[in-house]
């Protein structure tokens, strides 16, 4: 899990990882009105950087931008590059399938959060169920066919105020689908390197775990 400030994060990447939802399109985002790493020696320090810190900074984005903690990352990786060439998808795809299809990812790309952030708290508090049955798990990887849905006892929560509202304006990627009378979300087909747009170079990020 993520300790540091998330806007310190981004500024240190260069570039927005869009970890406080809907401010980071906003004047307001800390990029916009700091366009520069923290720190009194930020500006000095950026400069040319090795392969390797090339690599680290490519994985520190993707990793940030999941809102995963090393080992969680490390664990995602390690698995696709032990196992390869038994595996019958392409080793990206194998890696985004990994990630977005965590539990939290799926609320967040559904709508019902506006950051992963925000979803992460929303399913350690137990607001969701899959398949009816209460799940407080972020790291749960959801299949195709199971069913996320609100918990009643948390519909009438703050947090889901106006939820009809915000899933109307909502874009869905094309490979989740969401009834948006009952509510209920799913995965209609596992999502591939082509249906996201990771904010680091995964390329490098392989190099990086393959040293």
């Amino acid at each position: 899990m993520i300790k540091q400030p998330k806007c310190k994060i981004c500024r240190r990447a260069g570039e927005k990882l869009f970890l406080k939802g809907e401010r980071c399109f906003t004047p307001k985002c800390a990029l916009v009105k700091r366009p520069f790493p923290p720190g009194q020696r930020a500006k000095r320090r950026r400069g040319g950087l090795s392969e390797y810190g090339r690599e680290l900074r490519e994985k520190q984005k993707i990793k940030n931008s999941y809102l995963l903690s090393e080992k969680e990352f490390r664990n995602y990786v390690k698995a696709l590059l032990d196992t390869k060439t038994k595996i019958v998808e392409d080793v990206p795809s194998a890696f985004v399938k990994s990630v977005e299809t965590r539990l939290d990812n799926i609320v967040f790309r559904l709508g019902f959060a506006n950051s992963r952030g925000e979803a992460r708290q929303m399913v350690s508090h137990g607001h969701f169920s899959v398949n009816n049955r209460k799940t407080t798990i972020p790291s749960r990887q959801i299949k195709i066919s199971d069913k996320i849905t609100i918990r009643k006892e948390s519909r009438e929560k703050p947090i889901f105020k106006d939820i009809e509202e915000k899933l109307k304006k909502t874009k869905i990627p094309t490979w989740l689908s969401m009834d948006k009378k009952t509510l209920e979300g799913e995965i209609k087909r596992y999502p591939k390197i082509d249906d996201v747009q990771l904010l680091g170079e995964l390329s490098s990020v392989f190099e990086h775990y393959s040293r």
